[in-house]
């Protein structure tokens, strides 16, 4: 009897040992699968709430918090408009921006009114974006800033904070045709002036009213992020350069019958000459002598045949040419070919004129090269047969001394 009890309770003893060590191996296992099944853990604990704790509340119309000066900053987001954003389409969530806020209640925020609150929040860009954040330190808008224009705008006031829309399309970054429409819409917040001139314009009309991608906008002329100066010497020499990059593609030209010849026409005359070498020599210094928006305008250039502005309409011309040649006549302004090369079909008397010196200068110098060398040729002839004769003339008179000599000899 003792021996079965003894079996029994070895028996017993192995197996809570083996379920011991077996549940040791169980229980072991778990966490490594949590491990790598469950996300890494965030450093910041604010960064692991998610968009539905922040929309419980920022998601009910109504919400407000009333700034120092007693303007009222609507905390309202509605939900719609962020995920069809572009942040909302990558997931982006809002602790992702706002990460200094955590869950609720909320560290205090102050600001003296929207203003300087839209000025503290639009700093949360440069975490994902320091490339665009940086060159726009280096804008109008940012110098602007910093001399207490504190309208100038910031990324929140063009990009907007909780709808930010895609402009370019993804790999490719080609700008997308809606968003060309778009920016001069979003710069007429502050610029309205210049949009309503704008959008009368060649230019403006064709994109804003056809949709017409190949106008420029906005940001073709002026820049994204690091928004020069309009206003700066550098600025104006360098604009011919702007308006050569659309006027001397070929591709696009051809399609309106624009000539591109536009740059070489304008730098090869007096004004643009000297436009150029200040740009390259001094390119800080003013210079009175025209670029291309001194005669057709900035943002109003309408098109060249327009019976009021367009300079292919004489008086049009000649009122633009007197703003610096105050004395010129009608006839001053004949002299311009309207930036194209001379053609039969275009400027018929120049072209022909100047196809018969480029033949009849060639001939006349050649021939005066021709007249030279053969003259040249002729007086080394001469100076040859010179050299020749007095040669043999000098041998002559030596043979001749020579001889009585001889003689002499044979007599002794």
């Amino acid at each position: 009897m003792l021996r079965r009890y003894t079996l029994i309770l070895g028996a017993t003893s192995i197996f809570f040992l083996a379920v011991l060590l077996g549940g040791a191996g169980v229980l072991a296992a778990p966490p490594a699968q949590s491990v790598s099944s469950q996300p890494t853990p965030t450093p910041d604990p604010r960064l692991s709430i998610s968009d539905e704790v922040c929309l419980d509340c920022h998601g009910k119309p109504g919400l407000t918090y009333t700034l120092e000066n007693g303007d009222v900053l609507d905390l309202y987001i509605t939900p719609q408009d962020y995920h069809a954003s572009v942040h909302g389409n990558l997931g982006y969530a809002c602790v992702q921006c706002h990460r200094v806020i955590g869950n609720y209640p909320h560290p205090p925020f102050q600001a003296k009114d929207l203003r300087d609150a839209s000025l503290q929040l639009y700093q949360a860009c440069q975490a994902c974006h320091p490339h665009q954040y940086e060159l726009a330190q280096d804008s109008v808008h940012a110098a602007a800033l910093q001399v207490g224009k504190r309208e100038a705008a910031v990324c929140s006031d063009c990009h907007s904070a909780h709808a930010v829309r895609r402009l370019n399309k993804p790999g490719t970054l080609e700008m997308l045709p809606d968003a060309r429409v778009w920016i001069p819409q979003t710069c007429s917040k502050c610029h309205n002036a210049i949009f309503n001139a704008y959008k009368e314009s060649v230019h403006g009309s064709a994109l804003v009213g056809e949709g017409n991608p190949d106008v420029p906008t906005c940001i073709d002329c002026h820049g994204v992020h690091n928004i020069e100066n309009p206003t700066t010497a550098a600025f104006r020499l360098s604009s011919p350069q702007i308006c050569a990059k659309c006027h001397t593609d070929e591709v696009k030209m051809a399609k309106y019958g624009i000539s591109t010849q536009v740059l070489n026409t304008y730098v090869a005359d007096f004004h643009g000459t000297t436009v150029t070498l200040f740009e390259k020599m001094t390119p800080d210094a003013e210079t009175n002598k025209p670029v291309c928006y001194d005669c057709h305008g900035i943002h109003d250039i309408r098109r060249a045949d327009d019976p009021e502005k367009g300079l292919h309409v004489r008086e049009n011309l000649l009122y633009r040419c007197q703003r610096c040649h105050p004395d010129a006549t009608t006839n001053f302004s004949t002299a311009w070919m309207s930036h194209y090369i001379p053609s039969p079909e275009k400027n018929p008397i120049v072209y022909y004129v100047n196809l018969f010196y480029k033949f009849f200068i060639p001939a006349v110098l050649g021939g005066m090269a021709l007249l030279v060398a053969m003259d040249l040729n002729k007086s080394l002839s001469v100076r040859i047969q010179k050299s020749l004769y007095k040669g043999r003339r000098t041998v002559s008179a030596q043979e001749d001394i020579s001889q009585p000599e001889q003689e002499d000899s044979h007599d002794g």
